[in-house]
């Protein structure tokens, strides 16, 4: 091999090397060790780590709880990404409607998302007070009975989720509010000459047009929702009854409250592996719902 050669061969190398080494560091190396911590039996105080091969897999795989947490991980992610696109796409359709005072509207439903989560959690569950709590106030003046938000199994994840939705779906009208109004107006008007109704312009061209955003969002509140903890921790610690444990939250208990670190780290690569999963399914469902201009 010639030095010309080379020296074009080693280029993409050392283009991509500054990435790749915080890449590698901070992500890879973890990633492999946390792989390699799943193989073991480790307290996390002992210095020894006793490998037990495929032991761990076997036990999460034949654990009620495990199976729970998936469940309430998938109701989760439904329940949190698909109401904060939608609401998010509503949201934006009215405040592009330039109303009065829209930017006081729109700098409104953007604050939770500035807002830490923990301290919005805190908020909340003064709010879901059995007794006293603003929510149940409201529903004893409407004439209906209150409810348990964070103390009954059957409405505590729904709890969790309207924190979630309220928070994030002013950050979603943000981005459509941007996406709607890069869309060219010369497509509309041919629409409207083509006696195109207003839903059909929609539908035949906003929609697509803002596809490419419809696609981050979901991407990234579906990663969001996967690594949800700060608001399940404050309002109900997984509880009642493990109705609101997501998978992250089962390793969290397991890794800091039973200090099982291998079963904890078997979690972490199922977490991984279903990320993994859901990102290539979108991204191949996305090849033919997204349209770039």
């Amino acid at each position: 091999m010639t030095r010309s050669k080379l020296i074009s061969g080693l280029k993409p190398v050392l283009f991509t090397l500054p990435a790749m080494v915080p890449f590698a560091l901070f992500w890879l190396a973890p990633l492999l060790y946390v792989l390699y911590l799943s193989f073991t039996e480790w307290d996390f105080m002992s210095p020894e780590k006793t490998f037990v091969g495929l032991q761990n897999y076997t036990d999460l795989l034949s654990n009620p709880a495990f199976y729970q947490a998936l469940r309430v991980t998938a109701l989760f992610c439904a329940g949190s990404v698909l109401p904060i696109i939608l609401l998010g796409l509503g949201l934006a359709l009215l405040m592009n409607r330039k109303l009065k005072g829209s930017a006081l509207y729109q700098v409104l439903l953007f604050s939770p998302w500035v807002t830490p989560t923990v301290a919005v959690s805190i908020v909340w569950s003064w709010i879901y007070e059995p007794d006293v709590g603003l929510a149940n106030t409201v529903l004893r003046f409407l004439g209906l009975e209150p409810i348990g938000w964070l103390q009954d199994p059957k409405w505590a994840l729904i709890g969790v989720l309207l924190v979630t939705i309220w928070k994030s779906v002013g950050w979603a009208m943000i981005f459509y509010l941007v996406a709607l109004r890069n869309v060219p107006s010369d497509l509309l008007e041919a629409g409207e000459l083509d006696g195109a109704s207003p839903v059909q312009k929609f539908l035949r061209i906003t929609l697509p047009l803002i596809s490419p955003t419809t696609l981050f969002l979901f991407v990234v509140q579906l990663i969001s929702a996967l690594q949800a903890y700060d608001q399940i921790n404050v309002l109900t610690q997984g509880g009642p009854s493990g109705s609101t444990r997501t998978l992250l939250y089962l390793y969290y208990q397991s890794a800091f409250e039973s200090f099982q670190i291998g079963e904890a780290s078997t979690v972490a690569v199922v977490l991984v592996f279903l990320c993994m999963l859901l990102s290539v399914f979108s991204f191949s469902i996305s090849k033919r719902t997204t349209h770039y201009q």
